[in-house]
């Protein structure tokens, strides 16, 4: 095997331990809310801390690249992941699960960007293609596998082995690049670190996220409300230094582009929202319903069906009909797949829930995909990486703020209509109506990328398309 084909191995499997961190969770939070007698608002920070730690690391990446090398920092982060994760597992209280879950976050969030970065440079801009359908590959099949051999897991066993489940590959994986990366002087280029920009960026994402949880409980709506204006304060702040800063943390003025600032938006009110979607549905169909977490996770092979068919249709169509007509119909087949999960009222509604996540699959790559083709047209070259880093940790965010949304949103409604344990089979009845209330909600959001996207100049952009390819078959 050449050593580029073993790099990009590496990367692939780098992105496949993150990815199954990401999803296979879900299943398992009505057993770990059981076990540690928490809320659901609670119980959204063992995801959104995962997240955040993804989200916080990110920036770092390239310098800490450039000052200890790659392969060292891909090793220690690969290290830091799997002692986090046996902590995870072991973990005896909700708070350390979720501290455990942070610091996973940290030591996974390395494995993106450094694995890309030393992939993508073995290979020419025309070679890249093959590589990214394998991206693709391994972005659907982590979704599709983990949450349903997670059923399986909690099943037979209990919801620790979720974590202990992942530690042979991450080990398989840091042995691997022990043997296989070649070691990368450190840079000569010392350029500073903006430690200030790194703080205030965590901070507003903290106190943000943490005043939308406590908004969704009721004894806690004045400090959620406090926390949550001062989070948009500290990152008010932190937009001003990064504007006034030479080597910012996250270049901000990137944002300035509509193209990026859109494709953004709709990547937070679709694959967001359908983030806070599946953990909401996991309670319904599981608490409420009595399904089990084997059934709820074989929930994710029609999701992944229709995504397959979503990129499919994205790769094949895009330079054709550019990005609008694409973020039309996803943001409408999801909303409608959502919309299809307020019909469920009892288990094993089979037709109609592969129905509804197929839906969601398809409409949320659609979308998804074209916002990844439309964010870098019209970056410049010098740019991409600043640009790429800025969209990575937007995808994230979005992650972490669509589970805290639909939380938020759940518990008023619980709160609202005097339920207090979701579980209680006395008040089924009402739970399932509060349930299919809040989807009907989360569906009615897809109103809002429909009225971004109709914002882009898409005939700009496809005389754009059609000039660089006139251009590249020019002699």
């Amino acid at each position: 095997m050449s050593y580029r084909k073993k790099v990009a191995a590496l990367y692939l499997l780098g992105f496949f331990v993150d990815l199954v961190n990401m999803f296979i969770a879900n299943v398992a939070y009505p057993d770990i809310a059981r076990a540690f007698d928490a809320s659901i608002a609670t119980l959204a920070w063992v995801g959104n801390a995962y997240i955040l730690g993804l989200t916080l690391v990110i920036p770092l990446s390239g310098w800490l690249a450039r000052r200890h090398g790659s392969k060292n920092i891909f090793m220690l982060s690969l290290a830091v992941f799997m002692l986090a994760t046996l902590g995870a597992g072991t973990a005896d209280t909700i708070s350390a699960l979720i501290a455990w879950r942070f610091v996973q976050g940290l030591g996974g969030g390395l494995l993106i960007p450094l694995g890309q970065t030393m992939a993508y440079r073995l290979y020419r801009p025309d070679e890249r293609a093959g590589l990214s359908s394998l991206i693709m590959l391994v972005g659907l099949l982590a979704p599709a596998l983990s949450p349903a051999l997670g059923g399986l897991v909690v099943d037979a066993l209990s919801w620790r082995w979720i974590f202990f489940l992942t530690v042979p590959l991450a080990a398989l994986t840091l042995l691997l690049a022990w043997h296989w990366l070649r070691p990368e002087p450190a840079s000569a280029v010392r350029t500073p670190l903006d430690l200030a920009g790194l703080a205030s960026g965590a901070l507003a994402i903290a106190l943000a996220l943490l005043g939308l949880t406590m908004l969704g409980e009721q004894a806690h709506h004045a400090m959620g409300a406090v926390l949550l204006a001062a989070g948009l304060l500290v990152f008010a702040w932190h937009v001003r230094g990064a504007l006034r800063n030479a080597h910012p943390i996250l270049d901000l003025r990137l944002v300035r582009d509509p193209l990026l600032r859109v494709s953004m938006l709709v990547y937070l009110l679709v694959p967001g929202v359908f983030m806070g979607v599946s953990l909401i549905a996991m309670f319904c169909l599981q608490t409420v319903m009595g399904m089990s977490p084997s059934h709820t996770g074989l929930l994710m092979l029609p999701w992944s069906l229709g995504a397959f068919l979503g990129i499919s249709l994205t790769g094949k169509n895009f330079n054709r009909v550019g990005p609008r007509p694409l973020f039309l119909s996803g943001a409408l087949l999801h909303g409608a797949g959502i919309a299809l999960l307020a019909g469920v009222s009892q288990p094993l509604q089979w037709p109609l829930l592969m129905a509804a996540y197929t839906l969601m699959g398809l409409g949320g790559s659609l979308t998804s995909s074209a916002a990844q083709s439309t964010a870098f047209l019209q970056t410049a070259d010098a740019q991409l990486g600043e640009a790429s880093a800025l969209w990575n940790i937007g995808r994230q965010i979005s992650f972490c703020f669509g589970v805290a949304l639909l939380s938020v949103l759940l518990n008023l409604l619980l709160g609202l209509n005097g339920i207090a344990d979701p579980g209680d089979p006395a008040m089924s009845a009402r739970t399932t109506h509060v349930f299919h209330l809040c989807f009907a909600i989360a569906a009615a959001s897809a109103v809002l990328p429909i009225l971004l996207c109709m914002r882009i100049g898409n005939a700009d952009i496809l005389r754009r398309l059609r000039m660089q390819s006139h251009l590249k078959t020019q002699p």
